[in-house]
């Protein structure tokens, strides 16, 4: 008898509907599966076969063939378990299978029968609803997940006998209802760590409100201990909250990633990833033979922090110059190419040299000579010149540690980054794929970023008298045209432009001795 039932295979960050077959007929005893299956498919009947039985549920001892369609697209993982052995289970009559067609199924089956999680639970939930089915059966840990797609009937299960049961009536499935913006709202903006628990560094402050404002990148140089990590942690508390959109993107790639637990329904506030410095260059940017999003993926919408930034592979760091133009990563394998969005804000963190005390207003730096200048240049200059901002922390006294003066929260600074970006948008609404000054092209700086007599000879004295390189003036227009916004001035006035060369540390001429 043939059956059909409907799984889903998930590239990128969306899902393709897969229809297995699964025809039961006489003959000796043997398992087929085809359409193209990878191992972990093909080890599938195993594991269902020894679920069966744990459940007092029969395995055929006929001749078994699975049939995976579209058979030119490669299926990967275990989450089919679930849908090959309710195939069977109806193929060879110990369910019903008037209703099959109605549902999705997925999961991965356990020996006892139970259902292990499964990645990519929400896209796969997405294409359910668009391909019109009425329910999705899947683990009951990715219920809540996949549960806020609306106009689809959810239902976690825990074990391949309720699934049984559902089907020939015997068990009623309880639906997971999750009000999607109901939860979106109530977790918004909900951050563990604020910047008022930051004493000092109100000049550090300003560099990271303004580089939110623009979505510059921005890298902080100072020596150990001076709160380069605490500030960048901070960063996320002050860029505008999540559009129901932008949390949508998110969780579909952290769904697929498998990094979401079974208690998270959506990502409600924008992602913070810090890979160690010992990453791979797949690692940081995606890829593997069974492509996954690498961490600038899983930095979309978020921050992506690169502590001691020299000390990363030079080849994982030069891998994400493209994605930072682009904001997107595109994996190319000889039959398939997918795409994982990467629009996120670089924030590195390096020490100015290897002891980590060159121009240190108290400790002396015991560094060689030249090896200032070395250390720096393990940054190449193309990735250098994507950095808009430099800015030099300093350590902070034991007054500004002892104090009891309150510093300002970050809900009031992100007002004000707020109140500028829309101010961007108001400036791009044209161009639907602009959204901050950092994207602008070098044409819309000249176009948008226009300075009086004044100003220009301003930043040709500033360019002769610190030696700044010719990449340093689009830079210096554009954060000047970001904290003019902040400021709510149309035009880029002198103090403007003076503030944004201050951001402009390492390219000045003999900063590094």
């Amino acid at each position: 008898m043939l059956v059909k039932t409907f799984g889903s295979a998930v590239y990128g960050i969306e899902a393709i509907t897969i229809t297995v077959e699964v025809n039961i007929s006489s003959g000796k005893p043997q398992y087929f599966i085809v359409g193209l299956p990878d191992n972990a498919v093909r080890e599938s009947m195993q594991r269902v076969e020894a679920a069966l039985q744990t459940n007092n549920l029969r395995m055929p001892r006929q001749k078994i063939v699975v049939n995976m369609a579209p058979a030119d697209i490669r299926k990967e993982g275990s989450a089919y378990d679930l849908t090959i052995a309710t195939a069977i289970l109806a193929s060879s009559g110990q369910i019903e299978s008037e209703n099959l067609d109605k549902y999705l199924i997925m999961g991965e089956l356990s020996l006892d029968g139970g259902l292990q999680l499964i990645k990519g639970a929400l896209p796969i939930a997405i294409q359910a609803r668009k391909d019109g089915f009425k329910g999705f059966i899947l683990p009951k840990q990715n219920a809540r997940e996949a549960a806020i797609v609306n106009d689809l009937e959810v239902y976690g299960v825990e074990s391949i006998k309720q699934v049984a049961g559902f089907f020939n009536g015997d068990t009623q499935l309880t639906r997971e209802i999750v009000n999607t913006r109901e939860e979106f709202y109530d977790s918004l903006c909900n951050y563990d760590s604020d910047f008022s628990e930051v004493r000092g560094q109100e000049n550090i402050k300003r560099a990271l409100e303004i580089a939110a404002a623009g979505s510059h990148n921005v890298i902080l140089i100072g020596p150990p201990g001076a709160g380069k990590t605490m500030l960048a942690r901070r960063l996320p508390s002050i860029l505008p909250p999540l559009s129901l959109y932008e949390s949508l993107e998110t969780t579909k790639i952290h769904s697929v990633a498998g990094k979401l637990s079974a208690a998270d329904a959506l990502i409600t506030v924008r992602p913070f990833r810090s890979p160690h410095h010992t990453i791979s260059d797949v690692a940081l940017v995606g890829g593997g033979g069974n492509p996954q999003p690498g961490e600038i993926s899983l930095a979309h919408n978020g921050v992506l922090f690169l502590d001691e930034l020299p000390e990363f592979k030079r080849t994982a760091l030069e891998v994400m110059r493209q994605p930072l133009e682009e904001r997107r990563v595109t994996i190319s394998r000889a039959k398939f190419t997918v795409d994982y969005p990467s629009s996120f804000m670089l924030v590195a963190s390096m020490n100015p040299c290897p002891c980590g005390y060159y121009n240190h207003p108290e400790k002396e730096c015991i560094c060689p000579p030249g090896m200032v200048q070395k250390y720096l240049s393990k940054i190449s200059g193309p990735l250098l010149d994507r950095i808009d901002l430099h800015v030099e922390v300093t350590p902070v006294n034991f007054n500004e540690l002892a104090s009891d003066r309150l510093a300002e929260k970050s809900e009031l600074i992100r007002e004000r980054v707020i109140k500028a970006r829309d101010v961007q948008i108001a400036r791009f609404g044209d161009k639907p794929h602009l959204h901050a000054n950092a994207q602008m092209t070098p044409q819309m700086v000249r176009d948008i970023c226009k300075i009086n007599d004044a100003g220009q000879m301003l930043l040709k004295k500033a360019m002769e008298k610190l030696g700044l390189s010719a990449r340093a003036y689009d830079r210096i227009l554009k954060v000047a045209r970001t904290i003019a916004d902040l400021a709510a001035s149309e035009e880029i006035k002198m103090e403007h432009l003076a503030e944004a060369i201050h951001f402009r540390s390492l390219d000045r001429e003999g900063w590094a001795g």
